[in-house]
C-alpha cells in the first residue's frame, strides 16, 4: 500500500495507482515513490498556449520491421496523437496480423495511414480553434 493513502477513499486514478503499486516488486515500488516525490517537488511552470501544431518526428521505416516495432516507431513519430484515440484501430490491426495472418507489411502500411489520418484530424481541429 502507498504510505499515507487511505484504502477506501480516493479517485479512480488513486485506486488504480494503489492497485498497480501493490502488484510491483519492492524495487519498482521504491522507484515509483522516488519519482512521485520528484514530481511533487517540481514546480510546474505556467504553460504557454501552443501557437503552432507540432510536426511529426522524422523516423524512417526500416526495411524489416515487426508490427509491434512499427507501432512504437509511429507512436514516437506522432507523440501528439493521444494513444487512446489509436487503441481500437491499432488493436484491430494487430489482431488481423496475429490471429488472421495478415502480413506485417500490409498491417504496417495501414498503421502508417491510420496514424497520419489521426494527426491530420488533430491538426485541423487545432487550426480551427486558433
Amino acid at each position: 500500500m502507498l504510505p499515507g493513502m487511505p484504502q477506501s477513499t480516493g479517485s479512480a486514478e488513486e485506486k488504480r495507482l494503489r492497485k498497480l503499486y501493490r502488484n510491483m516488486s519492492s524495487n519498482d515500488q521504491a522507484t515509483l515513490l522516488r519519482f512521485a516525490e520528484f514530481l511533487a517537488g517540481s514546480p510546474t511552470p505556467d504553460l504557454e498556449p501552443m501557437t503552432e501544431f507540432p510536426s511529426p518526428e522524422s523516423i524512417e521505416r526500416p526495411e524489416q520491421e515487426s508490427v509491434v516495432k512499427a507501432i512504437k516507431r509511429l507512436t514516437a513519430t506522432y507523440p501528439m496523437v493521444p494513444r487512446e484515440r489509436l487503441l481500437n484501430e491499432t488493436s484491430s490491426l494487430m489482431t488481423a496480423h496475429v490471429i488472421h495472418g495478415k502480413s506485417a507489411t500490409v498491417v504496417i502500411d495501414e498503421l502508417e495511414v491510420m496514424f497520419a489520418q489521426h494527426y491530420t484530424t488533430l491538426k485541423t481541429e487545432f487550426e480551427q480553434k486558433a
